[in-house]
């Protein structure tokens, strides 16, 4: 390690354009991660953040929201069974808002929501952020995610469904809670069948419908439970993710993105320290020539990747963070600090992998042969 700090010092003018190389790609892998993480949110965020365990779904839904309707009966039912601690159901209706009750109002626009029905509180209902919970005994006071402070609207402002007139007045915000893209807005079951099922007949005679189950325990059997009750199928978290449209081919395309990123910052890598261990063929053949082995050698190139690889990543890391401060409000990112170790460890790794391909080089060297050359 010493002899790779003093060395570093040495030609630090050298090593600073590999660092600087190393910067900018632990910066955009951090960026990259960052934004593929925040649009996953916009599409997932309601369930993505549930502490749900299993979802139950309508038999042939394919795990999808919109496909699937249940009556809320079940819920009684899945609640019995051995290991589920607690069963809610969950309802989804898109719609669009105006603020205000004036539709004909020229100042107010349209805004495309999701409106989630669940019950107050029940595990399903996300913190309030500013404001009050959802209440039964108020079935016009919603949740709405605080993106939408962003459009303008405050606490006690009446919003009006497009098309439909229901009126409802926001009594709280929330953070974080998207689905498909959209800000998602949280009401009590009763109120959102009330406009969902407006049409006679479009509730399909299911009493109480809901469009999935959500369940929490522990060691839950996804097989046994679709197995006692029938016209069902079970999802963990991951299938659900999976089932709403677009997030595997969104989240499948970041992860090429990124990994091939990294492979081929290893490959950068890999192929600068092989340079500098070939320039440095004479005085490692000194070095070997007054006893030092291949291993002590080895240690030194090493330690010297392990140093400057560590030191430019977490600059990486620091200018991620001072570009956060810098990106637009509504530009969706979310720089999650487990992904941040996750992807530091990686790049690590893969600049330590990189720089083996040099000590086939300085296991070959021939003292003899380097002091030749040196004279």
């Amino acid at each position: 390690m010493f002899l790779a700090r003093k060395e570093l010092w040495f030609s630090k003018r050298r090593f600073l354009l590999i660092g600087f190389i190393i910067v900018l790609i632990s910066w955009l892998v951090f960026v990259l991660s960052g934004l593929g993480n925040g649009l996953s949110d916009l599409g997932t965020a309601v369930i993505r953040y549930s502490d749900m365990d299993l979802a139950v779904f309508e038999e042939e839904a394919e795990f999808a929201l919109g496909k699937s309707t249940l009556p809320g009966s079940l819920v009684d039912e899945l609640v019995q069974l051995d290991g589920v601690e607690e069963a809610e159901g969950i309802s989804t209706a898109f719609g669009s808002i105006l603020q205000g009750t004036n539709p004909d109002d020229e100042s107010s626009r349209k805004t495309s929501v999701i409106f989630i029905g669940v019950e107050p509180g029940s595990f399903l209902e996300p913190a309030v952020q500013s404001g009050e919970a959802l209440d039964i005994n108020q079935p016009n006071h919603v949740l709405v995610d605080s993106s939408l402070q962003n459009q303008g609207f405050s606490l006690g402002d009446t919003i009006t469904i497009s098309g439909v007139g229901t009126e409802f007045e926001i009594s709280g915000f929330i953070n974080n809670q998207t689905l498909n893209h959209v800000p998602a807005i949280y009401v009590v079951p009763d109120t959102l069948r009330a406009f969902k099922y407006l049409v006679p007949g479009s509730d399909m005679g299911i009493e109480e419908p809901v469009n999935a189950i959500f369940l929490t325990g522990k060691n839950l059997d996804s097989e046994q439970i679709a197995e006692n009750i029938g016209g069902i199928e079970v999802a963990n978290k991951k299938e659900t993710l999976n089932g709403l449209p677009g997030y595997k081919a969104e989240s499948g395309t970041i992860n090429l993105m990124l990994w091939l990123l990294i492979f081929i910052s290893a490959f950068i890598i890999a192929v600068f320290f092989y340079v500098l261990t070939t320039q440095k063929v004479q005085q490692f053949g000194v070095m070997k020539a007054i006893g030092a082995s291949n291993g002590f050698v080895i240690r030194s190139v090493v330690a010297q990747v392990f140093l400057l690889s560590t030191i430019s990543i977490l600059v990486g890391i620091g200018l991620t963070y001072a570009t956060t401060l810098v990106l637009p409000e509504d530009m969706p990112f979310n720089l999650l600090p487990k992904m941040v170790w996750i992807y530091s460890l990686v790049l690590l790794l893969t600049s330590l992998m990189g720089s083996l391909f040099s000590v086939r080089s300085i296991m070959k060297i021939d003292p003899v042969t380097a002091l030749g050359r040196s004279e």
